[in-house]
């Protein structure tokens, strides 16, 4: 076909294109099609872990002092200075005295002490991602000495 085949292979002619203009003169035309690889960044929730949490019974000994009371019988004998006494001598005299004290009653009862609550909250931060992009850069070769005309389009050429 022409010079350009040489140059940039002879691909089933999909980037070569033939035009021929009003005076039968033919132009070759070459296209290098120019990428460039971009970020496509998204995000996923993936679990890093979980907390558990749940009651431990804890026993603990406690010892506490109560004060109690309790009666005592104080016996005192006491000399009369030999008094006279009508009545006769009895075996039938008694005097009951009921003796009582305080008894330590131990109950148990459960009260509230607190609670513990969780809840989750979300916090933003910002993760620094450093990826390393390809992109094609056309690079032209003179070989010989021919002109060459470079017009550079609104496109940016890196």
């Amino acid at each position: 076909m022409g010079i350009l085949d040489d140059i940039f292979g002879n691909d089933d002619a999909k980037d070569l294109k033939n035009e021929v203009n009003e005076n039968e003169t033919r132009t070759e035309e070459a296209k290098l099609l120019l990428r460039q690889e971009e970020l496509d960044i998204s995000k996923s929730r993936v679990q890093t872990g979980e907390v558990e949490f749940g009651k431990e019974i804890i026993e603990e000994q406690k010892i506490v002092d109560v004060p109690v009371l309790r009666e005592e019988i104080v016996i005192e004998r006491r000399t009369l200075n030999n008094e006279q006494s009508d009545s006769p001598i009895t075996a039938e005299e008694t005097i009951r005295i009921p003796v009582s004290q305080e008894k330590v009653d131990v109950g148990k009862r459960t009260v509230i002490t607190g609670e513990v609550i969780a809840h989750k909250h979300d916090i933003e931060e910002t993760k620094h991602i450093d990826e390393t992009l390809k992109r094609e850069e056309a690079r032209i070769k003179e070989f010989g000495n021919p002109d060459v005309v470079d017009n550079v389009s609104d496109q940016q050429y890196h």
